[in-house]
């Protein structure tokens, strides 16, 4: 066998990649990494972190006007944009810088550059060095994606450049009906814009439970967002400093900024995949790997939003970290990507887990729903017009609990704890026979006694 110079190459220092150089590093493996662009990858750089962070600054503007209702008189409030853009990139620098220093304290090297497949076994960095790698690890990630090409597109800014305006937009137009939309929406509503949602599907947030889908439209709508269904963007026109976007209904809307935010696309471009061999899905444009993450091409791996199939920060992490305990750790593990808990952080806040009331009815004959709407404590003083929709799906045949749907503030906080009792595959009767926390939202989940619907899937004759 031909000499290697290091027996893991990893292209890409996000989430995925670093989680599983760290782990091989650990086993005694010599572990090199590429990364091209700033350590942390689309979840730390540009992605849940720096979007999190501007979520939590847009909560104070409510926060401020529900103060009143509980004895607070605050004086007029500024907003300082630049200030706080400033603030969320010291804070991205220490967390690149962390990522870098954690790899390298593991016993891994980094190398800030782009890197290319020569052949299956050799990778040509853009320094002009080659490296041979017994195994490779794509951990590429994805990026934005605009879709079709329409007049103006040129005009148009994605979720990577949403994070460095340097003035908060007066209106902004966002296309899209996804998380990242929705989340952009509510961040920038929260901070005083204008806020216009298109989308071209019937309703928002395609693939979570119908009822989450019109109670956070319902809510975003309470809080002044615009939200147009079955319609796109057809062609921006700018106007100095303003645009006119031009929607398929034939209608227009004017805005300071135009985003879209429609979906992603796998990073495997010009990575010279055709020259290792590495075969794409055909299905999903990703790169196509089995269920331990192997490529058709036996020692080439890959990780994450790369193969396009659960595309969260937390699945690429768990499925690195697999990969580099089958490979080098000598305990082959497979990632089980059921019940994977996701959360939307629009306003009101989504947290789910399990199935939605559709795929349930799809996959189960006897299913029983548990679902109530209500006003939370904190607005019976603030006066805020919202309420809390919470929902679980149960298989009446055998009492399992198979799905949860939060919406209200800390929605993500009770998924993440629902995911452990979802994932052991609790009863109903487990739900029932916990003792409530009150006073809390989180109570009705263990209060909820009354089917508010039965479904009885017919056999068929």
């Amino acid at each position: 066998m031909a000499d290697f110079d290091v027996d893991l190459f990893v292209i890409g220092g996000g989430s995925g990649g670093v989680r599983a150089g760290r782990i091989a590093a650990g086993y005694g493996a010599r572990v090199m990494i590429a990364e091209e662009y700033r350590m942390g990858g689309t979840c730390v750089i540009r992605g849940c972190v720096p979007k999190k962070l501007l979520v939590y600054g847009s909560h104070i503007r409510r926060d401020i006007e529900d103060a009143a209702g509980f004895g607070w008189s605050i004086p007029s409030a500024t907003f300082d944009w630049p200030r706080l853009i400033a603030n969320k990139d010291k804070e991205i620098a220490r967390l690149e810088a962390a990522y870098t220093s954690n790899v390298e304290k593991a016993g891994a090297r980094v190398v800030k550059t782009r890197a290319v497949f020569e052949d299956p076994h050799t990778l040509r960095l853009a320094t002009g060095e080659a490296i041979r790698s017994k195994h490779v690890l794509i951990a590429t990630g994805g990026a934005p994606n605009h879709g079709r090409v329409i007049p103006g597109i040129e005009h148009v800014i994605s979720s990577n450049e949403v994070f460095h305006l340097k003035q908060l937009p007066k209106r902004i137009a966002i296309q899209g009906g996804g998380y990242i939309a929705l989340e952009f929406a509510c961040i920038f509503a929260g901070f005083g814009s204008d806020v216009t949602v298109i989308y071209r599907g019937d309703n928002i947030l395609r693939g979570f439970d119908d009822d989450v889908r019109a109670h956070v439209r319902a809510e975003m709508e309470k809080e002044g967002i615009t939200v147009l269904t079955g319609c796109t963007v057809d062609k921006v026109d700018r106007h100095g400093d303003e645009f006119t976007s031009h929607l398929s209904n034939g209608s227009s809307v004017a805005s300071d900024q135009v985003l879209f935010a429609i979906g992603r696309h796998p990073n495997v471009a010009n990575l010279g995949l055709e020259k290792a061999g590495v075969a794409i899905n055909p299905e999903n444009g990703g790169i196509a790997v089995n269920g331990f993450s192997q490529t058709n091409v036996p020692h080439i791996y890959a990780v994450g939003d790369v193969t396009h199939r659960f595309n969260l920060t937390p699945v690429a992490i768990r499925e690195a970290h697999a990969f580099a305990d089958t490979v080098f750790g000598n305990k082959p593990t497979r990632v089980d990507h059921a019940d994977i808990p996701t959360a939307v952080f629009s306003q009101p806040e989504v947290g789910t887990v399990g199935l939605t009331e559709g795929q349930a009815l799809a996959q189960f004959t006897n299913v029983d729903i548990y679902k109530t709407s209500f006003r939370p404590m904190k607005a019976t003083l603030s006066g805020r017009d919202t309420r809390i929709l919470m929902k679980l799906v149960v298989d009446a045949t055998t009492d399992r609990v198979l799905g949860c749907h939060i919406v209200g503030d800390g929605a993500a906080e009770m998924v993440q704890v629902l995911g452990i009792a979802i994932r052991m595959k609790a009863k109903k009767a487990d739900f029932d026979a916990t003792m409530a926390l009150h006073p809390t939202a989180a109570e009705e989940l263990v209060t909820m006694r009354t089917p508010a619907a039965r479904h009885v899937r017919e056999a068929a004759e």
